[in-house]
């Protein structure tokens, strides 16, 4: 695991001279990507965001059909007072059908002011970034990514 945070630390390092300063931890389900996030928190003081349980939360102050206009502004404000590198973990919800959003678009917005990290479940093959499988109401998948990826 080691090896994979001082990756991490590379890719954040890189990052921080882009256009959008967004660094993926992209891997499966239960593939470790929270375990290296909280390491890499402990060893360089980067706030964790759990953003699926604080943004829930958050969302439930709105009625259902104004939370997709809501999201990007409630996203921003969640990590305005983390700091300059900020890891976000558990990112599922930005996927619900239901909130509309563009969750690659969003964090690269977000991460033209502050280097974000963020757990990607899925995968990247060649040039190609995916989310779940085809057929499931979350797919995505996103071809010619701008942002920094690590594989774990």
């Amino acid at each position: 695991m080691s090896g994979k945070i001082e990756d991490l630390k590379r890719h954040i390092e890189a990052a921080r001279s882009r256009y959008y300063q967004l660094v993926l931890l992209v891997g499966p389900d239960a593939s470790g990507k929270t375990r290296a996030l909280l390491q890499l928190s402990n060893e360089a003081g980067y706030p964790y965001i759990n953003l699926n349980l604080i943004l829930s939360q958050k969302l439930l102050e709105y009625p259902g059909r104004v939370r997709p206009l809501r999201l990007p502004r409630i996203v921003e404000a969640i990590i305005d007072t983390a700091g300059d590198t900020v890891l976000l973990d558990n990112i599922e919800i930005l996927f619900d059908p239901g909130l509309q959003q563009d969750p690659l678009r969003l964090l690269q917005h977000i991460s033209r002011t502050r280097t974000i990290v963020a757990a990607w479940s899925g995968k990247f093959e060649g040039r190609t970034l995916i989310y779940a499988e085809p057929g499931h109401p979350e797919y995505r998948k996103y071809s010619e990514v701008d942002a920094l990826v690590c594989q774990i």
